[in-house]
């Protein structure tokens, strides 16, 4: 909990406290602007500290990316909101691009991952490519983390353009990370059914000692 808790006030509370607090002096666009910076700044601070790529910190890299676009954009308080909302679904979109790679998305990033914790681990990624049902695996994974992200970005949108700004930030965050457990909850099922994705997940053998 310790742990858990400046990561859960700079993404849930803080947003919402900050607009709170500026809505008054400074009105609702440039308090919605001012809002979206603790959870980038503790995005940044997470990356600069783990310096590695996975799956999340993609995410992550590239909601920062596209969300400072959508707010230097300005416009209105909801607008800006919707653009926000957007972010997931262009992440969405590169997933679903990448099934036109002879590899797609997420099994990069799950390469890169597994590498980084165990030296052999892109060899294993690279050998166990090769078995049958592998790529149809990740192409699956892909496809649904695609479509799920899209799917979170349309309820994302219509909710922006509905609720108020304040109630919006106060519990989007919930939402949308519940959709994203969600995700990952099935990807954690997914791979138990599937042989080579059970491999993957089990520790790398141990090479018998040279006599």
């Amino acid at each position: 909990m310790r742990r858990a808790g400046p990561e859960v006030f700079a993404n849930f509370i803080a947003p919402y406290l900050v607009y709170e607090a500026l809505d008054a002096r400074l009105g609702d666009t440039d308090a919605l602007i001012a809002s979206a910076l603790p959870p980038l700044l503790w995005s940044g601070y997470e990356l600069a500290k783990t310096r590695r790529l996975d799956a999340v910190s993609f995410l992550v890299v590239a909601s920062i990316l596209f969300t400072l676009a959508a707010t230097a954009m300005g416009g209105s308080p909801r607008l800006i909101q919707i653009r926000d909302a957007l972010v997931t679904g262009a992440v969405g979109g590169l997933f679903l691009a990448s099934l036109a790679l002879e590899k797609p998305l997420i099994f990069y990033l799950a390469r890169a991952t597994s590498a980084r914790n165990t030296p052999e681990g892109a060899a294993r990624f690279e050998a166990i490519w090769a078995q049958p049902g592998t790529r149809r695996s990740f192409r699956v994974l892909t496809l649904v983390w695609g479509l799920g992200l899209i799917a979170q970005t349309c309820v994302m949108c219509t909710l922006a353009s509905i609720w108020k700004i304040d109630r919006y930030l106060l519990l989007s965050p919930f939402i949308g990370y519940g959709i994203f457990g969600l995700l990952l909850l099935w990807s954690f099922w997914y791979a138990t059914r599937r042989k080579a994705l059970a491999e993957l997940r089990a520790p790398a053998p141990l090479e018998p000692p040279i006599p």
